[in-house]
């Protein structure tokens, strides 16, 4: 396969004494907060495995949030850029017993490479100055390929089934009009995209729902545990919806990953790091139904990820609202406040 054709340029618009753009001082921001979340989890997920296979995918994963801690500092550093605080060894129990079984680790990975492949591949269109737009460009690529060893990993040791199988089509068909009836009349079944997402939705929220679920029993303050009960039910909830489609069609779907989380109550995380933890994976899922209902055809369909839009940004708002009271939000770069400045 040949490569596009080369185009010789050079621009001050893209040398690295060009001060960061918005795009490019937010997207290291998350960076540095999601990869110094990462490396504590993945400290403690250290602590607790047997599978050599897994252990080296965990190491392989603490390796690379830890590249993209540095690297991300030393950018910031050149631009006098206050380093984030983010999460540190206050926030890990490394003396906390095991909470979840080595399987569960390869989910996790899973979903966590897809959300990190959603902040880079969205990233890169938007960064200009080189030193920036190379390091996100060895972001994506390392991230697909731990990827790769994920996905390598669940099929060889039989953790996961691929997404469901469908006939191969006979013949071009367009396009006829019942296609939007989801309700009433003549309802089409899936076509592959809606199944597609369907099964990535229930990949990712099993996988959620464990966590959370986790979470809800070590959480130290009770306000905080009650929002993770929410959520554990809520996912439960959603995650049903999702099945039922698929099962509705007699297409297989994901199982449940519950068993996987042990009976400890001893937290290995403080209360911050899972409350952000949460918040973070719960705003991702919002850009996944996003994406979902982008590509959905169906009125049901589009009711069924509409309803779970609102519940989830509702969860989202109040688990901010905790971290904003708590003094746990870390401020996010912004623009100049004119009308203050006016008044100062």
């Amino acid at each position: 396969m040949q490569t596009i054709k080369p185009i010789k340029s050079s621009s001050y618009k893209t040398n690295m004494s060009e001060k960061l753009t918005s795009a490019e001082m937010g997207k290291l921001w998350v960076t540095y907060m999601g990869n110094s979340m990462a490396k504590c989890i993945l400290r403690y997920y250290l602590q607790y495995v047997e599978d050599k296979d897994i252990k080296t995918l965990v190491e392989n994963a603490l390796q690379l949030a830890e590249e993209f801690i540095k690297e991300t500092k030393n950018i910031f550093q050149k631009e006098s850029f206050p380093i984030p605080i983010g999460f540190t060894e206050e926030d890990i129990n490394l003396e906390a017993p095991r909470l979840f079984q080595d399987e569960f680790y390869v989910h996790y990975l899973k979903y966590m490479a897809k959300a990190g492949m959603s902040i880079y591949s969205v990233g890169l269109p938007m960064l200009y100055r080189t030193d920036v737009k190379e390091f996100f460009t060895y972001c994506m690529n390392s991230t697909i390929e731990l990827l790769d060893q994920i996905k390598d990993i669940l099929m060889s040791k039989g953790l996961i089934m691929k997404p469901p199988l469908i006939p191969v089509p006979e013949k071009v068909e367009f396009i006829e009009d019942h296609f939007l009836n989801g309700y009433f009349g003549d309802v089409r079944p899936l076509h592959a995209l809606e199944i597609a997402h369907f099964y990535d939705n229930i990949e990712n929220n099993v996988t959620s729902k464990a966590l959370i679920m986790a979470f809800a029993q070590v959480a130290k303050d009770e306000k905080i545990r009650k929002l993770f009960e929410k959520g554990r039910d809520m996912t439960t909830q959603n995650i049903e919806n999702y099945m039922q489609k698929l099962h509705d069609e007699n297409l297989p779907t994901p199982t449940f990953l519950d068993d996987l989380v042990s009976t400890s109550t001893e937290s290995p995380f403080s209360d911050k790091l899972m409350l952000y933890h949460k918040m973070d994976m719960f705003s991702m899922k919002i850009r996944a139904f996003g994406n979902s209902l982008a590509v959905n055809g169906r009125h049901d369909i589009g009711a069924v990820y509409t309803k779970s839009l609102s519940k989830i940004g509702i969860f989202v708002e109040e688990a901010a609202t905790i971290m904003i009271e708590k003094g746990w939000m870390e401020k996010i770069p912004s623009a100049v406040n004119r009308e203050k400045l006016a008044e100062e």
